[in-house]
């Protein structure tokens, strides 16, 4: 009977392996995480060894995975994921709230609007650690990428709490010099005649919001991006007219609501974490200070 005398792999292992996925290199690898490239090398040469399989071929250009590495990979970034949730709640033992939370919400969220929230709970809580994810796309909460999320949308997956903090509305925006030197527009049909700020790639939402509004097509935008923050940034510029968080505009007296009652959009804002979770301090705590303080932000408290 054959038995297998290579040893179990280390962890550590597969966040190498990852690290040496996604830079191509070892020595890109190492400097991400701060290791020399022969521990990187040797990390890579005992997960083979475990496994039994060749990872990485040498290529013209770095290293290139093999076909076994790239089926290996989601497995490998579950670990990771995991392993990550585990250090979290490990941090977190003792009594009162402490340790690490990881927090997902999209950019603008993000760097707008979560900040105060987070540095009163800060202020609260000092042993409090966060970590926070800035992404537009949906991170699953039940394979632990992270521990709470704010979303645009009610989340659809068992086993989360979810508490909807309210609505959060969008409007057209631009800055007061913009509007000085090109009009500011009295229908929805004269935006033609300006620089318009929106999307560059099509989703399934941007054809719903073309449908209802025909005249921000991507043909008529002389700003595309799909970063909300970029879009932002345009409009605080002078670049022209675009959508922004009305609670967002109202904090800065140099940007003016265009067509308010032509032009206005409300996007749910949901809170969701696992529910395993719902007994630890460290997330309630987290949990209940972010839906007190978007609900006042969306009030424009």
């Amino acid at each position: 009977m054959h038995t297998m005398t290579a040893p179990e792999p280390n962890w550590e292992w597969y966040r190498t392996f990852l690290k040496v996925l996604e830079t191509g290199s070892l020595s890109a690898a190492g400097r991400a995480m701060g290791l020399t490239q022969p521990t990187v090398g040797r990390h890579i040469d005992s997960l083979e060894t475990a496994l039994a399989l060749k990872l990485f071929t040498r290529s013209f250009d770095g290293f290139a995975p093999t076909d076994a590495a790239l089926e290996l990979q989601p497995y490998a970034a579950g670990i990771a994921t995991t392993a990550a949730a585990l250090r979290r709640v490990a941090s977190s033992h003792g009594s009162g709230v402490r340790g690490t939370v990881r927090l997902t919400a999209s950019e603008i969220i993000g760097v707008e609007v979560l900040p105060p929230i987070l540095a009163a709970l800060r202020a609260e809580h000092p042993e409090l650690v966060i970590e926070l994810v800035l992404s537009n796309k949906v991170d699953n909460l039940l394979h632990r990428e992270a521990d709470i999320a704010v979303r645009g949308l009610r989340p659809t997956q068992e086993a989360l709490v979810a508490q909807r903090v309210g609505g959060i509305e969008l409007g057209l925006h631009a800055h007061q010099r913009y509007l000085a030197a090109h009009g500011t527009p009295a229908s929805m049909e004269a935006l033609t005649g300006h620089a318009l700020i929106g999307f560059d790639h099509e989703s399934a939402y941007i054809r719903k919001f073309q449908a209802r509004f025909p005249t921000l097509t991507r043909a008529a935008l002389a700003f595309r991006a799909d970063s909300d923050l970029a879009q932002l940034g345009a409009i605080r510029a002078g670049f022209g007219i675009g959508v922004c968080q009305a609670a967002l505009a109202a904090k800065d007296k140099t940007l003016v609501r265009v067509l308010p009652t032509e032009f206005s959009l409300t996007m749910d804002t949901w809170v969701a974490m696992h529910e395993d979770l719902r007994a630890s301090p460290r997330c309630a705590a987290t949990f209940a200070a972010l839906a007190a303080g978007l609900s006042a932000y969306i009030q424009h408290r």
